[in-house]
């Protein structure tokens, strides 16, 4: 079928109010081939897009479409197992609210029992839920830190973890057989609540949720030594950490605790910022502001659905400075091995996970410690597949998992990042470092004489629309097509396609095989002991290149950061012509 013939397909169905109708037909032909072109792409992160009318856009159809088709994947697991039931959460957005209710009347149509949350809740807690309550599976209808105009679909499987590969490609396939509009059972809200079929939950599943949070303190005593003293800022960027967050670092002894007014209240449309992603400090105006006027010794931001979570500390000049990602997990991993010790409460055979992309230093943090370390590939699904696999074969006990883009998994009653819990121990750990004279800059500067200075840098190149999937497509097929042997001036000495798992040397030509293979990532090694990593985002589109570099100080890594990142330029007039 053409994207005119879905487009008119659209247009003649019953299920579309007039003022829907009304807004397809006011649209340009462009906008129109950017909607029906085809389906948005559901992979293991889900489904996420703008919202709006059209087959690749996030509305009411495409939602009960997808629901239809994982109600279908769940049913074939066998009536026991549908029986279980799903867990279904939502956060801040616009729609978010009507999205999850409506994929609740699917489910429950499809005879498949929802637990459905009372009201918006942080992304950990539905993973929580679905371990919790034993659910067959969940989903959450959130798109993370993405602008007001996005919307997305987050589907679990029974571990709590983001679907696996090969579930996420059984529900793609179902959509492909199903009508958008015909093939789709829903029913009556409020009968599917009378009948059963819908149970709402919240507060009950909330305290157990936090109590399990709060079991993660590791040292309170440190807390009560500079509470009186000690000032922190947080913000929640109008999201669904505005509750739970500064309830923990209350129960953990902060007194001082100032939350951003303007952003705590929700509003899924952002209205303070121009993107809430923690990750970029200029969304940090207001509470940056803030700190200055009660001169905060840390700021704390979650996203929206408080699965990521971003710090700033004040340093000798009285300047605030973020920490990134890779930073913030170094120091988080050191700090829980070291304090896990001194309480006496490391497991035995502990060990830690990063992503491919995240800072080769965190090995070098956990092995000092006699911590085994591994990589996966982007992504919590897969961390959380590694941890069940070494911990179910007696292989070790998984502590800390975490990755660049600010997402940290701790503890084993999560299996997605996690910001409530990271935010509390985030600060435990700066303000432990605090009654020891020192702050995470103090803490950081140790880590990098101890282990090798190391930095760090990733580019986006965004690529939006039809035009640019097939720009992303044959950039890494180009890539692939031919091999890079230099970049940026300096030799490539190893080539690593995750693809198909094959690692080859530049200067023989020798190809090896790694552990890891199936994800469309390229990872260069060069002359100079820097890595590059170029892959496709899963949920945004862009192309990501990854710089981590190594040197003899901070201002040689950030040297080689820069040309490396500059170098990226070259990549955008491959795609050009």
């Amino acid at each position: 079928m053409s994207y005119q013939e879905r487009y008119h397909r659209w247009l003649r169905s019953d299920a579309l109010s007039p003022q829907e109708k009304a807004e397809l037909e006011a649209l340009d032909p462009k906008e129109i081939e950017d909607r029906f072109f085809g389906m948005l792409e559901f992979g293991t992160a889900g489904l996420r897009g703008v919202m709006g009318l059209g087959l690749r856009r996030m509305n009411v159809y495409v939602i009960r479409h997808a629901t239809q088709a994982f109600a279908q994947v769940i049913l074939a697991e066998g009536p026991q197992q549908a029986a279980k039931g799903v867990a279904i959460c939502y956060d801040c957005r616009i729609h978010s609210a009507e999205f999850a209710r409506e994929a609740a009347c699917v489910m429950a149509a499809n005879g498949i029992p929802v637990r459905l949350f009372d009201a918006m809740h942080p992304t950990p807690e539905l993973s929580f839920a679905v371990r919790e309550y034993g659910c067959i599976a969940g989903l959450n209808v959130t798109a993370s830190h993405n602008p007001p105009e996005y919307n997305g679909y987050k589907v679990y499987w029974s571990d709590g973890a983001q679907l696996p590969p090969h579930h996420a490609a059984a529900i793609a396939k179902v959509m492909g057989e199903l009508d958008v509009f015909d093939d789709i059972k829903t029913m009556d809200y409020q009968a599917a609540l009378d009948q059963g079929l819908i149970t709402l939950i919240g507060k009950e599943t909330d305290d157990k949720f936090l109590a399990h949070v709060l079991d993660q303190i590791n040292d309170k005593a440190s807390v009560a030594k500079v509470a009186d003293t000690f000032r922190m800022v947080y913000t929640p960027f109008h999201g669904t950490g505005y509750q739970q967050i500064p309830y923990v670092l209350g129960e953990l002894g902060i007194k001082h605790l100032y939350c951003v007014p303007e952003q705590m209240v929700i509003d899924g449309s952002f209205p303070t910022v121009k993107s809430p992603n923690p990750e970029n400090p200029e969304s940090f105006a207001l509470a940056l502001k803030l700190a200055k006027d009660v001169d905060a010794d840390l700021i704390l931001g979650s996203d929206p659905d408080a699965d990521r979570v971003a710090i700033q500390v004040k340093d000798k000049d009285g300047q605030y400075i973020q920490i990134s990602g890779n930073q913030t997990g170094v120091l988080l991993l050191d700090y829980l091995i070291a304090a896990k010790k001194r309480a006496g409460t490391l497991p035995e055979d502990p060990v830690a996970l990063k992503s491919i992309v995240t800072t080769n230093l965190a090995k070098k943090v956990a092995e000092s410690y006699g911590v085994r370390s591994y990589d996966t590939f982007t992504g919590f699904k897969f961390m959380a597949e590694k941890k069940n696999q070494l911990e179910a074969a007696g292989q070790g006990h998984v502590i800390f998992s975490y990755e660049e883009s600010i997402g940290y998994m701790i503890g084993d009653y999560v299996r997605d990042k996690d910001a409530v819990t990271a935010s509390l121990l985030l600060v435990e750990m700066t303000v432990w470092y605090a009654a020891q004279g020192m702050t995470l800059l103090d803490a950081l500067e140790v880590l990098y004489q101890k282990h090798g200075y190391h930095g760090e840098q990733t580019v986006n190149l965004v690529m939006p629309g039809l035009e640019g999937m097939a720009n992303m497509k044959a950039l890494m097929a180009g890539l692939r097509a031919n091999p890079l042997q230099e970049i940026a001036g300096t030799k490539v000495t190893v080539r690593r396609d995750y693809q198909d798992g094959t690692q080859v040397d530049a200067a023989t030509g020798e190809t090896t095989q790694m552990e890891l293979s199936g994800s469309n990532v390229l990872r260069y090694l060069l002359a100079d002991g820097t890595d590059l990593v170029i892959r496709p985002s899963g949920t945004e589109p862009k192309i990501k290149v990854y710089v981590l570099a190594t040197g003899p100080d901070a201002a040689a890594c950030r040297e080689k950061t820069a040309k490396y990142a500059a170098w990226t330029d070259e990549l955008k007039n491959m795609v050009n012509h």
